[in-house]
């Protein structure tokens, strides 16, 4: 990954690039959502509406992108980011393949670079690669300062742009040369009737969950104080805790589709609920792109990077957090925690807070 592109940018001095262009964003699903709109105007824009344009994404967010974006997209490529890195033969050939492409332009719009997308965009020896300067959460900083080099030209963000949805706009604003006059992000669903208050009770990572308990909890107090359906949902990660749930409520009370439904379905389901709680992930994202009503129960490991929204985003979720003076720790807490606990800022959220807020949003339910 750091010898090859220099070889490959040596042979590609002997062709002709062709009017392609290739976006590499493999993230996790809140980090497309709060991304995929630009694509649109990527297509649309001036330099690049006469370009086929590919995209190099992760296998999370395929049926998403494949529903919503095949429209602004000639060809699709889905990785597992992380499984690259032990997969050298298989790394090598989905660069070479790129390679042959024979991209003008290469566009990587994430801040958080890491070794294996900066690999994958300096081997399409593409006669332009546009990025951004990044930080080292996720790359080692002797590897970024190789990596650095596969870049023709790198962006430096202005330090009063933090929040993920602004940071693309001025990547793209910046590479397209034109304003981008989206508001905040967006997925069409078709809607019906507004029902359902859906509990998402992970996160993907257990020590950045509230509580089951106080899950638990919350939703009693909600079952007593509303008609509405109460609905779990999340991934297969949350089936451990969807079945104590479950197993603690009323039978019948409460319907449990975590791991039952697809990627699609829960975008659908989010976009006709009336409430979203959880944890900050995806589903908050989503809501917020469907126009959902949502209360995100947030840390500060990432504060002010995925949430809270900023006020001019008028479907902003409403995020409740304890603020302490280690915010922005990038997840590396200084606190020493057991195992079944998560992070303090975290812990330190309360239910009572929680709920006021559940509460206030009720009656409009």
């Amino acid at each position: 990954m750091l010898k090859l592109p220099a070889l490959f940018k040596f042979f590609a001095n002997f062709r002709t690039p062709q009017k392609r262009l290739l976006i590499i964003k493999n993230d996790a699903i809140g980090d497309y959502i709060l991304s995929r709109n630009f694509i649109e105007i990527v297509k649309k824009s001036e330099i690049f509406k006469d370009h086929k344009i590919d995209l190099l994404g992760n296998e999370l967010w395929q049926d998403l992108a494949l529903k919503y974006d095949s429209q602004f997209i000639d060809d699709f490529f889905f990785v597992i980011p992380d499984e690259l890195y032990e997969l050298p033969l298989k790394t090598l050939k989905l660069g070479w393949r790129l390679f042959k492409n024979n991209y003008e332009t290469v566009l990587q719009p994430t801040f958080a670079r890491t070794f294996i997308n900066d690999g994958l965009a300096g081997l399409t020896a593409a006669k332009q690669i546009i990025g951004v300067e990044g930080d080292t959460e996720r790359i080692n900083t002797k590897y970024k300062t190789k990596t650095d080099r596969f870049y023709t030209r790198r962006l430096q963000l202005p330090t009063n742009i933090c929040f993920e949805f602004e940071r693309s706009r001025f990547f793209f604003e910046s590479v397209l040369k034109q304003p981008v006059n989206i508001t905040g992000p967006s997925i069409p669903v078709e809607k019906s009737k507004r029902e359902g208050i859906i509990i998402f009770p992970g996160s993907g990572v257990f020590k950045r969950s509230w509580e089951k308990e106080k899950f638990l909890a919350l939703i009693q107090l909600i079952l007593n104080n509303t008609s509405q359906s109460v609905i779990l949902a999340g991934g297969s990660a949350e089936l451990q805790t969807g079945n104590y749930l479950m197993e603690s409520l009323p039978a019948g009370s409460v319907d449990n589709l975590a791991g039952k439904t697809s990627l699609i379905q829960l975008v659908e389901l989010i976009g006709n609920a009336v409430l979203v709680i959880a944890n900050e992930t995806s589903a908050i994202h989503i809501a917020a792109a469907t126009q959902t009503k949502a209360i995100c129960i947030l840390g500060g490991g990432h504060f002010g990077r995925f949430a809270p929204y900023p006020d001019h985003i008028e479907s902003r979720p409403i995020c409740i957090y304890y603020q302490m003076d280690c915010y922005h720790c990038n997840w590396n807490c200084i606190y020493q925690t057991r195992e079944n606990e998560p992070y303090p800022c975290i812990s330190n959220v309360s239910l009572e807070k929680v709920w006021q807020v559940t509460l206030q949003m009720l009656p409009a339910l």
